[in-house]
């Protein structure tokens, strides 16, 4: 089933890249990566995530290693706004920032241009005004197609997209996950916003695979996350189990 996002039809289930690079234990070699990547585009994936802080970059120049070769054949998504290392580190999405990060992410990419950009979380010290026209100057200058954010609530949402029409709400969702359902489900579909679901299988927990989260690698990401908790993973579970 194909859906609209960004001004473009793909199909309902994008590849997040995240943990080739980054977050969930071992990322997998270079040549493994470099394979599942051109194997996903084979099988017909054409929604393809990152974002600037997916391995500090690494996860973006994997991605120009990899596809940029089959650039028309997907849609590219990354994001900006969290700063994950150094002394300014938290979120920026100062229109400077996002200037500077977007320019970063496209050499690293290797591209003139990203489809969908996302700030990747809200920004309280930043009026939105000034982060959406960062946004909009940006479309305007061709270096990105369509913008969208990262887990807002449905009040800045609405706020953005008065400034200037947003294309997506990238947020997470799933099972154990169901906070877009406080409002900005509703939001997204009365002004006609693509929802973007990420960690759709809580985080690897409904795949059936993951029995005790206690194994995980200690640079597992999931390890520090309270559903994964010795404490409450087995309450977490059962209620995956009732579905």
């Amino acid at each position: 089933m194909k859906r609209r996002l960004a001004g473009r039809d793909v199909h309902s289930i994008g590849l997040g890249c995240m943990n080739l690079s980054w977050a969930y234990g071992t990322p997998p070699s270079r040549e493994d990566a470099v394979r599942l990547l051109n194997e996903a585009l084979d099988l017909g994936y054409d929604h393809l995530d990152t974002a600037n802080i997916y391995g500090l970059g690494k996860n973006e120049e994997l991605l120009r290693e990899a596809v940029m070769h089959r650039r028309g054949e997907f849609l590219l998504a990354s994001k900006t706004g969290i700063i994950v290392d150094g002394p300014r580190r938290g979120i920026d999405c100062s229109p400077e920032a996002i200037t500077r990060s977007l320019d970063a992410s496209l050499a690293r990419l290797g591209t003139d241009h990203i489809d969908l950009f996302y700030m990747h979380r809200f920004d309280p010290k930043v009026p939105v005004a000034d982060s959406v026209g960062a946004m909009q100057r940006a479309i305007e200058a061709g270096k990105i197609g369509a913008y969208g954010v990262s887990e807002w609530n449905s009040a800045h949402v609405r706020e953005a997209h008065a400034v200037h029409p947003m294309a997506a709400v990238q947020t997470e969702y799933s099972l154990w996950t169901r906070n877009p359902e406080l409002g900005v489900l509703e939001t997204c579909a009365e002004l006609g916003i693509a929802l973007v679901c990420f960690s759709p299988v809580a985080r690897g927990a409904v795949c059936g695979v993951m029995k005790d989260p206690g194994k995980l690698e200690e640079k597992d990401l999931r390890v520090s996350h309270p559903r994964f908790s010795s404490e409450n993973w087995p309450r977490n579970l059962a209620l995956i189990e009732d579905y």
